[in-house]
């Protein structure tokens, strides 16, 4: 039996959305490295434009509320990738 994917939503992106892409962030004077794919960092850039800041403040300032909040970040590029998806749900919710 073959499942037919969303009409071939996946088959037809190209393979540069999924790849990673490695970029550097300085988050509280310290520059860390955070690899996302091409398709989340577009998605950051809109979040934040949203905003009124640039991508990486967006970064850092989700960073800090994070580790106030939770005292602890073990996994950030999961927690910027949820955001990325709590942003697109809660625009589908409007």
């Amino acid at each position: 039996m073959r499942i037919k994917v969303m009409d071939n939503l996946f088959f037809d992106n190209p393979t540069s959305h999924y790849l990673p892409i490695q970029k550097s962030i300085r988050i509280q004077g310290h520059v860390t490295s955070i690899s996302l794919e091409k398709l989340f960092w577009d998605l950051l850039d809109q979040i934040a434009e949203s905003q009124g800041v640039k991508r990486n403040q967006f970064i850092a300032s989700l960073y800090i509320e994070a580790l106030n909040h939770h005292g602890d970040v073990k996994n950030f590029t999961s927690l910027l990738r949820s955001a990325c998806v709590q942003h697109i749900l809660s625009k589908e919710n409007v």
